[in-house]
């Protein structure tokens, strides 16, 4: 499955952007699918993840309450609302994709499919 990230840009504080995630040469329904963040001099990070089945979701500490991951099979697309943002939420945002995955979705290692990123800035 080949994943295209979307949607990043500048932002203010407080503000809020939602990510889109394509999908394609696969179905994402099938997937676990999980949105990962890179910012300047540090670790890519994870922020959010989503089972296969859609059953179960799991936030960073960071993020929870803030941001919500979602898919619609219909669109083959996966999105990550963000809203209340910070500038400390300033990153490269990936998004990825696990063969039916249910398990260690915090983990980068667990992600076969990764989308190229989206930059996000968010201004104080």
């Amino acid at each position: 499955v080949q994943l295209q990230a979307s949607g990043g840009g500048l932002v203010q504080a407080g503000g809020s952007l939602r990510l889109s995630c394509a999908a394609s040469g696969g179905t994402l329904s099938s997937y676990a699918m999980g949105w990962f963040r890179q910012a300047p001099g540090k670790e890519r990070e994870f922020v959010a993840a989503v089972t296969w089945t859609g059953g179960s979701t799991t936030y960073a500490d960071s993020v929870k309450g803030r941001f919500t991951i979602s898919r619609d099979n219909a669109k083959n697309t996966g999105y990550l609302q963000m809203n209340s943002l910070k500038p400390e939420d300033t990153a490269v945002y990936y998004c990825a994709a696990d063969f039916r995955g249910g398990y260690g979705l915090t983990r980068r290692a667990t992600y076969d499919y990764w989308g190229q990123g989206t930059l996000v800035t968010v201004s104080s």
